[in-house]
C-alpha cells in the first residue's frame, strides 16, 4: 500500500494492517495532517474485508510526543486554521462550532480508533507523551516496549487532558490512579504502565511488533478478529 503521506504509512501482511507513524526526528510529534492521514487509512482498513486485525506503532526510538506544538498545520484555535476549503468561520467572524474541524484533532483520533470493527493493538515502541497516551486508550490491547515512558502533561501547560482521555484512562487504569497521573504529570515508566493496568505486557523493542502480530495469532484470538463486527456498545459520548 503506498503511504497515505510521508509521515503516517500503512501495510497489509497476513490479513493485519499496521499503520505507522513515521516521523522519527521529531518522535513521531503529531500534526493535524498526520491525524487525517492516521483517520484515513483506518478508515480504508476498516473497510477491507482482507484486514482483521490493526496495529498502531511509531518508527524509531520513541511512539509519539505528542502533539507537535510548532507545526504549521497545529492549531489549539480552529479561528487561525485558514484553510479554505473546510473553514470552521462563519460570514461574521464567529466560530461554528458544530464544525469537524472545531473539534481537536487528538479527540477525532480517538473516538475513530474508538469506533474501529477492528481488533486493534497500540503497539507503544517507546516514549508516549500527552496524544501519545491518549490515542491509544480507545485501542483494545496496549503493548509497550522497555524503553517506553509514558507522561500526561496537560497540568504543566494549564490545560485539561484531550482526547476523551478523562472518560477513557479511569476506566482503564481506575479513578484514583488516572486522578494522580493527571493531576502530577509525572513520568510513568512501563513496569508502573503495566502494574496500572494501562499496558498489557512489555517486550524486547525488537520482540514488540512481533508479540503484537502473534498475539492475533492465538486461537482465542483468531476466532475473536474472525467474529469481529463492531461489539462497541457504549459511547464516551453517553
Amino acid at each position: 500500500m503506498q503511504p497515505i503521506s510521508e509521515f503516517v504509512q500503512g501495510e497489509i501482511a497476513d490479513g493485519i494492517a499496521t499503520i505507522t507513524l513515521n516521523r522519527p526526528d521529531k518522535l513521531n510529534a503529531m500534526t493535524r495532517d498526520m491525524a487525517a492521514g492516521m483517520i484515513t487509512l483506518v478508515n480504508n482498513f476498516d473497510a477491507n474485508d482482507e484486514v482483521r486485525a490493526i496495529i498502531i506503532t511509531g518508527a524509531g526510538r520513541a511512539f509519539c510526543a505528542g502533539a507537535d506544538l510548532n507545526a504549521s498545520d497545529t492549531r489549539f484555535s480552529a479561528a487561525v486554521d485558514g484553510r479554505d476549503q473546510s473553514n470552521p468561520i462563519l460570514p461574521d467572524g464567529s466560530t461554528d462550532w458544530t464544525h469537524d474541524d472545531v473539534r481537536d484533532f487528538g479527540g477525532r483520533i480517538a473516538l475513530r480508533l474508538f469506533d474501529c470493527l477492528k481488533p486493534l493493538i497500540v503497539a507503544i515502541n517507546g516514549p508516549a507523551a500527552g496524544m501519545g497516551v491518549t490515542m491509544s486508550l480507545p485501542a483494545d490491547f496496549r503493548l509497550a516496549s522497555g524503553t517506553s515512558k509514558f507522561v500526561l502533561p496537560f497540568v504543566r501547560r494549564g490545560i485539561v487532558p484531550e482526547s476523551a482521555s478523562s472518560w477513557f484512562l479511569p476506566r482503564l487504569v481506575g479513578i484514583s490512579r488516572a486522578a494522580e497521573w493527571v493531576y502530577t504529570g509525572r513520568l510513568l515508566s512501563a513496569v508502573e504502565a503495566l502494574a496500572g493496568g494501562l499496558v498489557r505486557s512489555i517486550h524486547p523493542a525488537d520482540e514488540l511488533l512481533p508479540a503484537a502480530r502473534a498475539f492475533f495469532s492465538t486461537s482465542a484470538m483468531r476466532r475473536m478478529v474472525e467474529a469481529s463486527s463492531g461489539w462497541r456498545k457504549i459511547s464516551p459520548s453517553n
